[in-house]
């Protein structure tokens, strides 16, 4: 061991057991002063040996534990002030254990310390200088006498109940805790327990020279009757409140453990589980208001809004009536309120939905409905044909005779094929027996991984009583929630619900989604608040810092605070709710939902698109489109058809076929049989089993069961041709033309299943009833073989058409098979069976011996067809696609699909051109294969990527950034085999790296994690549910409808939003400027210009209905912006609201504010008094024609906010006599004065945006 040396060991012997030593090395921590807060060196090194070295100048300890697993894993050291050093070892097993003596040379390196200070130096380690006096004058000389002692228990149990029982058994016992336990380390030093007459517990008599516990325990004594009691209960009650506090605290926000769980059927369950529900909402009765209103007032523009309205309640420095300073507030919060309120009773609504629906509960007295939030663990639950799995289940029972049962879980993992399942009490006739077998289930905690589980049910044994048979339960044998049964009906037990449901727990959390343009105008508002404190700074520096100036600051502060407009949050919180309205009503795209009305304006900011395959790109419906034979393609149905019938009515022997040349009417036949056959699809009657024997006469529609979509579209083509597939079971298989009324039976001798390493399925088949011809051979043993096409080309013999009609059915997008097939002979199948057999049964590497004895049978097979199947796309997914290319936005595509799945798809959709060549990343297991993989693609970075889930963990794991530079560079990227939890991640790693706008769409509960994850989330709501619809910001019908909703939708939002906030700033820097104006003119006086309800109208009747009625402007039309999507690009600069823009606005604010307050103060000096109706009439004609210049589109409804606009403010001329003067206004001089300054204020702003059009038109305006 290293940390055991040979300089002046001390020897440790043992006398009466062989122990298995356990070393640790500890710094002596508590032989230096000062050090017990630091944390020791802390290895442990088996060792099996009698003796241990133990280097005492490096102050190193051999602590030793016996070979029973039961002991206390402590270890006590009595020592005497002598150099007689002993330890004893304590067993739960009460056994006798002698004393093993430290015998050592040195008296300056004992143990404990120089000789002089034994024990002393380690009990005072740490305290201070009056402390360790004060114990030397309690210990006198009996501290060198050799009956003194001390013993010091070191626990080295790192199980924290157990050190809080110990330390509660010390005080129990009168014992004072010289050292309280350090969070450092696991380690308990005390001194001991009270023992009679010098012994220990254990029985064990300590030798003559050592004193007993009793005489230590009176130093103790006195020592604690000197301490200082005000200190204790000071100590006492600070101890109480760090306790309460860390209890409350891990109570309210400690994650629940984990735990695995075991329960018998038919009796209820001793522990608490979680509740069998879904929730999607965001807040519930209690933490409603305080989260919104943290929402609200994290932005720096509500907290400053409320900051304003308090200070009014203050009489030295308010400005004007409380009033108008906290009814806009006010409105503004009970709006985001009321909205949010109605967001989440909308989500509440639809998790009541799904948490309500039916399913049936068996127990002793029958079944009962019961809804599924009711689910317990322990509860026996059946599940109906396309009926969602309420909870994770382990699958007891099937209605199927052949105890089988397939589910769907593309709502789990995003796979359409169908996953067989396996009941493990499939033996019982009734669920009654059940509950009387007294059968326990043991099942592991929950876990992420949807592809494993481990669990075992014991049941009582039939020929034994009293023992109990064990069986291991494995992921074939449960029932996930959220998959689909397929047929039939299965009876499951629960033990997993509601959040520790594996589907729940690859689930995110929802967050609070904000939105870019949000943040933008937050950052805005930052930058107006320094400029009203750098005003008001500069007003004061300019008036004086004489007498309250602080005060007449903060008036300043006041007077300028309409820079930042409330109404900023109204408008465009109004305008966010406009948005999800026209949205839901627009026809183009009917069925879509806006299920959240934060984030409208992120629509139009999008740059990446990450989405789905199965459901959302494709329909989940494979059509099989071509079949390929040596020299045709067959394209019709009905031609097939009929070289089938001719070739079944042909009385052909099978020799005489051997020797002439094989016409097409028996390629056809030899294809339709080997498509028939080579499956794994079994066929399932809705109607009564007993009754499936009399459906082999009538041409029954079956429903098809299979681990594959492929499969089953291939067996439906079959029975489309004329052969149906009508039974199957473990043993046999039959097909059936109904036309001729011939019936094909097989017996089924071995099944390969397909894996995604062998990239093919194989059967042996033996033919019972072949032909009807009388010379026909009537049993021949057949092996038939499919798969993909990069393997079977090794495997069947050459042929010079298969290349070709395998390059064509590619650039068609298809999903292409070869078919092969061998005859054998009983002898070559009684030698592979023997072989196959002993591989099976092999105990070492398995699947090396199974792949050794199939391999021969693997060599020059015929090929027979090669076929093509379509996974049928959804409505218009090519021309949406490349739309949104044009639009320069990267389309992700993260499927749990296989690789030669995603390829297909990425093919057929047009996500990459038919002729791209992809750069596949190979397997990748550690950081070389990563670093190889990385540096061959920098030399294709043009290509798109297609990697694997695992693969790209591992890439993630050493090389993230230089990974995520890759793939963002790159035109398209595919992730296949991605788990719902690599999805959010990989749409996080996007948001971090690029700090772009992110949209997630998918279809399926394996979605949800990722639309939440991404800044605006889509879902589709379709075959495969509602949840990803339900979790999504955006829920539409069709993946078509997102080049609309992006394209139009979000450009409209993104473009009226910005338009909207910076002149809504605009408006509240106008009447900053002109209140600065006004102070400095009248000696720097903080004086309001204009009372309270004057800027109530101000913001609301005089120009609030304009200035909202931006929202209903169009720079573009809606099939202009379809027909060009190159517009969108340039949303993604964010070029509409920016700085840029932004200082713009400010300098026509001061132009304006300066051009109408000086302009009034010039025009009319004589009618100073009347500088309220002259600067505010011109302020109020400004605004309304600055709105005018703003509309690039004129709406009726524009036209009628100005007009309704403009009569208010005419009506409230006659109205308010306290702010005006009829009189004076009904003059010419004011009338045509005020045309002037008004005309002077707006017409230097219409020229200047005339020529900046000219000179830089936008790119739109040659469309007309």
């Amino acid at each position: 061991m290293d940390m055991l040396h040979d300089i002046n060991p001390i020897r440790l012997h043992t006398h009466t057991y062989s122990l298995q030593f356990v070393c640790s090395s500890i710094s002596r921590y508590y032989n230096t002063p000062g050090k017990i807060g630091q944390k020791p060196k802390f290895n442990l090194t088996e060792i099996r040996t009698s003796s241990v070295d133990i280097d005492s100048s490096k102050g190193t300890l051999a602590f030793v534990t016996g070979l029973s697993g039961q002991l206390k894993r402590n270890l006590q050291l009595v020592c005497s002030v002598q150099n007689h050093r002993f330890v004893k070892i304590h067993t739960n097993c009460g056994r006798k254990v002698e004393f093993v003596e430290l015998q050592g040379e040195e008296e300056s390196q004992g143990l404990l310390g120089n000789s002089d200070s034994n024990y002393r130096t380690p009990l005072l380690s740490g305290r201070s200088r009056r402390q360790r006096s004060s114990y030397e004058r309690n210990l006198g000389e009996t501290s060198s006498s050799e009956e003194e002692f001390g013993r010091v228990t070191l626990d080295l149990d790192r199980n924290r109940a157990t050190k809080r029982s110990s330390r509660k058994n010390m005080l129990r016992n009168g014992q004072r805790s010289l050292s309280v336990s350090n969070p450092n380390y696991d380690m308990t030093i005390n001194m001991g327990d009270e023992e009679e007459g010098g012994s220990s517990s254990d029985g064990v008599n300590f030798p003559s020279h050592v004193g007993t516990p009793d005489d230590y325990r009176r130093h103790s004594s006195r020592l604690a009757s000197n301490s200082n009691g005000l200190a204790r209960c000071i100590g006492g009650i600070g101890s109480f409140a760090c306790w309460f506090c860390s209890k409350l605290s891990r109570t309210l926000f400690r994650k629940k453990e984990l735990r695995s769980r075991e329960f018998t059927i038919g009796k209820p369950t001793e522990e608490k589980h979680a509740a069998n529900i879904i929730r999607n909402q965001k807040y519930n009765v209690f933490s409603f208001i305080p989260l919104v209103l943290y929402q609200q007032f994290k932005f720096f523009l509500n907290l400053y809004f409320l900051i304003m309205a308090t200070s009014q309640f203050f009489q030295s420095i308010r400005i004007g009536y409380w009033y108008t300073y906290w009814g806009p507030l006010i409105f503004v919060l009970s709006v985001t309120l009321i909205r949010e309120l109605i967001d989440d009773i909308r989500r509440r609504q639809r998790d009541k939905e799904i948490n309500n629906q039916k399913y049936h509960k068996i127990t002793r007295e029958g079944q009962l409905f019961v809804p599924s939030s009711k689910i317990k663990v322990g509860d026996l639950i059946m599940v109906e044909k396309n009926q969602r799995v309420p909870a994770d289940m382990v699958l007891l029972r099937t209605s199927d005779k052949a105890g089988r049962c397939f589910v769907r879980t593309d709502q789990l993992d995003g796979e359409t094929d169908w996953k067989l399942r396996l009941p493990i009490l499939q033996e019982l006739e009734h669920e009654a027996e059940i509950f009387t077998s007294s059968i326990t289930v043991y099942a592991e905690k929950p876990q992420k991984d949807i592809h494993s589980f481990v669990g075992t049910m014991s049941r009582p044994r039939e020929s034994d009583s009293d023992g109990r048979d064990e069986i291991g339960i494995q992921v074939e044998n449960t029932l996930w929630a959220n998959t689909v049964l397929a047929a039939g009906n299965a009876v499951g037990v629960v033990v997993y619900t509601g959040k520790e449901t594996r589907s729940v727990m690859n689930n995110s959390i929802p967050r609070s989604k904000v939105g870019l343009i949000d943040l933008e105008v937050n950052n805005l508002t930052k930058i107006l608040f320094l400029a009203v404190i750098g005003l008001a700074f500069l007003m004061m520096c300019l008036k004086g810092f004489e007498g309250p100036w602080y005060r007449y600051m903060f008036r300043f502060v006041l007077l300028f605070s309409y820079i930042i407009p409330i109404s900023l949050r109204v408008n465009l919180d109004m305008a966010k709710a406009f948005y999800a309205t026209s949205i839901q009503k627009d026809k183009s795209i009917a069925g879509t939902v806006a299920r959240s009305t934060t984030i409208s304006e992120d629509l139009g900011r999008i740059s990446y698109l990450l989405t789905d395959k199965t459901g959302t790109l494709t329909q989940n419906e494979m059509v099989f489109k071509r079949l390929c034979l040596a020299n045709s393609q067959a394209d019709s149905i009905d031609d097939i058809r009929d070289k089938l019938k001719q070739a079944f009515r042909t009385a052909r022997a099978q020799e005489t076929v051997t020797h002439m040349r094989i016409d097409e009417n028996i390629r056809v036949k030899e294809a339709i049989k080997a498509l028939g056959v080579c499956h794994n699809v079994t066929p399932v009657c809705d109607e009564n089993e007993d009754d499936q024997e009399m459906a082999y006469g009538i041409d029954r529609e079956f429903t098809y069961q299979a681990s594959s979509p492929d499969e089953i579209a291939l067996v439906k083509y079959v029975k489309d041709v004329g052969l149906s597939l009508v039974q199957r079971d473990q043993s046999t298989m039959t097909l059936k033309s109904f036309d001729d009324g011939i019936t094909l039976k097989y017996q089924i001798l071995h099944v390969f299943p397909f894996t995604s390493e062998a990239k093919r399925m194989g059967i042996i088949v033996k033919t019972m009833n072949e032909d009807l011809s009388p010379g026909a051979r009537r049993e021949e043993i057949i092996f038939y073989q499919k798969g993909a096409d990069v393997v079977m080309k090794n495997i069947v013999k050459y042929t010079d058409w298969m290349d070709e009609s395998l390059d064509n059915m590619s650039r068609e997008g298809l999903r292409t098979l070869v078919v092969a097939k061998k005859t054998l002979t009983q002898e070559q199948y009684d030698e592979f069976d023997k072989k196959y057999n002993a591989a099976k049964s092999s105990k070492v590497d398995r699947p090396t011996a199974i792949a050794a004895a199939v391999n021969p049978l693997e060599d020059n097979m015929d090929l027979v067809c090669v076929t093509g199947v379509e996974d049928t796309l959804q409505e218009d997914v090519k021309v949406t696609l490349e739309t949104l290319r044009n639009a320069q936005i990267k389309i992700w595509m993260l499927t749990g699909d296989k690789l030669e799945t995603a390829i297909c798809i990425a093919k057929s959709s047009k996500l990459v051109a038919t002729q791209q060549d992809l750069y596949v990343f190979k397997e990748i297991a550690d950081r070389a294969q990563a670093f190889t993989e990385l540096n061959n693609y920098r030399r294709k970075s043009d290509q798109p990527i297609v990697i694997k889930g695992e693969s790209l963990d591992v890439c993630l794991q050493y090389y993230e950034r230089e990974f995520m530079e890759l793939a963002c560079g790159a035109p398209v990227v595919v992730v296949c085999r991605c788990s719902p939890t690599q999805k959010a991640k990989v749409v996080e790693l996007v948001q971090k790296s690029t700090n772009k706008r992110t949209a997630a769409i998918g279809d399926g509960g394996n979605d949800v994690a990722m639309i939440q994850a991404a800044d605006v989330g889509i879902g589709i709501e379709g075959k495969e549910g509602r949840q990803a619809s339900l979790a999504a910001d955006f829920s539409i019908p069709q993946f078509r409808f997102v080049s609309t909703l992006l394209l139009v939708h979000g450009r409209y939002s993104y473009k009226r939003s910005a338009s909207l906030a910076q002149f809504v700033m605009h408006r509240g820097l106008i009447i900053t400027v002109m209140q600065a104006v006004f102070s400095s003119i009248f000696y720097f006086s903080s004086v309001a210009l204009y009372q309270g309800l004057l800027m109530i109208g101000y913001a609301t009747l005089y120009t609030m209905f304009p200035v909202f009625a931006l929202v209903l402007d169009q720079d573009v039309r809606p099939e202009d912006l379809l027909r060009l999507p190159e517009l969108y690009a340039e949303l993604g600069k964010g070029r509409s609201l920016t700085y840029k823009t932004f200082f713009l606005w400010v300098l026509v604010s001061v132009y304006q504010g300066g051009m109408i307050m000086y302009g009034a103060l010039i025009l009319f000096k004589d009618e100073f008094i009347h500088i309220v109706s002259i600067s505010f009439t011109s302020l109020i004609l400004t605004e309304l024609i600055m709105v005018g210049i703003t509309i690039r589109t004129m709406h009726r409804l524009m036209i009628l906010a100005e007009v309704v606009s403009f009569l208010t403010y005419v009506l409230s001329l006659f109205i308010f006599h306290g702010f005006f003067d009829i009189n004076f206004i009904l003059t010419w001089t004011f009338l045509w004065k005020v045309t002037l300054i008004t005309t002077c204020s707006c017409l230097p702003i219409c020229i200047f945006k005339y020529v900046g059009r000219c000179i830089a038109p936008p790119n739109y305006s040659k469309l007309g």
